[in-house]
């Protein structure tokens, strides 16, 4: 007995060569960019409380 898919050709992710778009924000949604300035000053935020709590004990 054969596999089910021995028959059939095998296809590769994106082997067709189109690419698709990011999605568009729904309306009112942070961009891309926003969430990643907001994600870098989210770890300097973290980073420094820990150096004041470090500082204080």
């Amino acid at each position: 007995m054969t596999t089910p898919t021995s028959g059939l050709p095998r296809r590769d992710p994106g082997a067709t060569g189109r690419t698709y778009p990011p999605p568009e924000p729904r309306p009112g949604a942070p961009s891309r960019a926003l969430r990643v300035r907001a994600a870098g000053g989210w770890e300097r935020f973290m980073r420094r409380a820990e150096a004041r709590q470090e500082s204080e004990e």
